[in-house]
């Protein structure tokens, strides 16, 4: 199993860990492409639109973010990793994130991403998991990913080192059973109920053509007719 980690700040801290710990119970280390935000990739969309009405290489961004795209393409499983910031993932995530709007369903999805699984991992010294995970899911699912799990935890701690022997042994239940339901699975293209309606429904809007680009793109996959990307 191929996996890419992308790690929603840079340093090493309880949420590295632990989407650490999950890769490491699934593939060799051969077969870990990891990356750090900002490091990796730092800049921010200026919502020149270039992406959605003409193509992704118009991007201003886009030789720095080919490496983790491609990384990205080429991995069976994705996880994401971020502590909460004020409840939500940290800035240098969604800024990364939102480079791939024009991946989401809605326009050019890349089929790759229906035959892939994703983790979300989050941790906090006290709350906010549920929504920092949903920040960093909801791109997951609507670039068609059609299972993901989220991982959060409470962690009471503000490093790795003062984490208690009793939390540890939590999310090391957690990670193993989430670890557990990857390895069975034979990461057959997918799509979730979700994923279906969107992709129903913008069909039949780029068989009308309501986008040039994202309608030649739907119409050389085949997919304004009878063919989808989950069906193999």
């Amino acid at each position: 199993m191929k996996i890419c980690i992308i790690n929603g700040q840079n340093h090493r801290g309880s949420t590295y860990h632990i989407g650490r710990m999950l890769a490491d119970k699934l593939a060799d280390a051969g077969d870990i492409t990891e990356f750090f935000l900002p490091r990796d990739f730092g800049e921010f969309c200026c919502g020149c639109t270039n992406c959605f009405m003409k193509s992704a290489e118009k991007c201003p961004h886009y030789e720095k973010l080919s490496p983790i795209t491609r990384a990205v393409d080429e991995a069976d499983l994705l996880i994401l990793t971020s502590p909460v910031y004020v409840y939500h993932c940290t800035g240098a995530m969604k800024a990364w994130l939102d480079h791939y709007g024009w991946r989401w369903i809605v326009h050019r999805p890349e089929e790759k991403m229906f035959s892939k699984r994703g983790v979300v991992i989050s941790t906090a010294a006290g709350a906010g998991m549920r929504s920092t995970n949903k920040d960093m899911a909801d791109s997951l699912s609507f670039w068609g990913v059609p299972k993901i799990y989220k991982l959060g935890y409470g962690v009471h701690a503000t490093s790795w080192s003062e984490i208690s022997p009793k939390m540890r042994a939590k999310i090391e239940r957690g990670v193993s059973a989430v670890a557990k339901k990857l390895e069975k699975d034979d990461l057959a293209p997918r799509v979730s109920i979700k994923g279906r309606l969107f992709f129903t429904v913008f069909h039949f809007a780029n068989k009308k053509g309501w986008n040039p680009a994202d309608g030649e793109y739907w119409r050389e996959k085949g997919w304004t007719e009878d063919v989808r990307p989950w069906k193999k």
